[in-house]
């Protein structure tokens, strides 16, 4: 935005959602990304193994335990966490040249993630907790998406109220009984958090320039 020669730019921002497995995180993320072209997802690194019809580069980024340690010593990592006997972390450079550039950033992270990653840059965070409407709507939506074992499903949905004892901590809360409805939600924080003057570049200035004509 330009009046009078000033510059009104936006720092990009973080928008974190986390939610049991099963609550329909993946597929609110998915339609957001869509719907939003200044939103962009974070590529995590991960140490656990591809699953059928993911994509290198695009849905993680694969690599060995022994690489994932190098890049914990060097602090080339946001946040990372263990999540049933795997790791995952965001890298910190790519996230920041976004950031810089006005770009929004999404993490489908969980809340050990969320929490490191607050304490790594809070003034960029918007927080998200993403509920199921009930406890049989999740255990259902696992067992439909037929990835997992049935001891893995066993495994989440006993992990599910430990994540779900989290969602106090989040700046956010929606109940994703209806997906569409979920994805304005999600829309409308955006709108909202994008518009926070501590985010807006040259904001002081441009104000000062009114005030030096009135």
């Amino acid at each position: 935005m330009s009046k009078g020669g000033l510059e009104i730019g936006r720092r990009g921002l973080m928008l974190v959602l986390s939610s049991p497995s099963g609550a329909g995180k993946t597929t609110l993320a998915r339609k957001l990304l869509a719907a939003e072209p200044s939103l962009e997802m974070s590529v995590s690194v991960t140490t656990r193994p591809m699953r059928p019809g993911e994509a290198e580069g695009k849905d993680y980024i694969f690599i060995s335990p022994e690489a994932f340690t190098a890049m914990q010593d060097r602090g080339d990592l946001l946040e990372w966490a263990l999540v049933f006997d795997n790791r995952y972390g965001t890298p910190k450079a790519p996230v920041e040249r976004a950031l810089e550039k006005g770009r929004d950033i999404l993490f489908d992270i969980d809340w050990q993630g969320a929490e490191k990653l607050t304490k790594a840059a809070k003034g960029d965070l918007v927080s998200v907790f993403i509920l199921p409407p009930s406890a049989e709507a999740l255990e259902t939506r696992l067992k439909d998406r037929a990835q997992d074992t049935p001891e893995v499903v066993k495994r989440r949905m006993a992990g599910a109220s430990n994540e779900i004892q989290h969602w106090e901590d989040y700046d956010y809360v929606i109940v994703n009984t209806d997906v569409e409805g979920s994805v304005r939600e999600l829309r409308s924080i955006l709108a909202a958090e994008r518009l926070k003057q501590s985010r807006r570049t040259g904001l002081k200035e441009f104000v000062r320039g009114i005030q030096k004509k009135l």
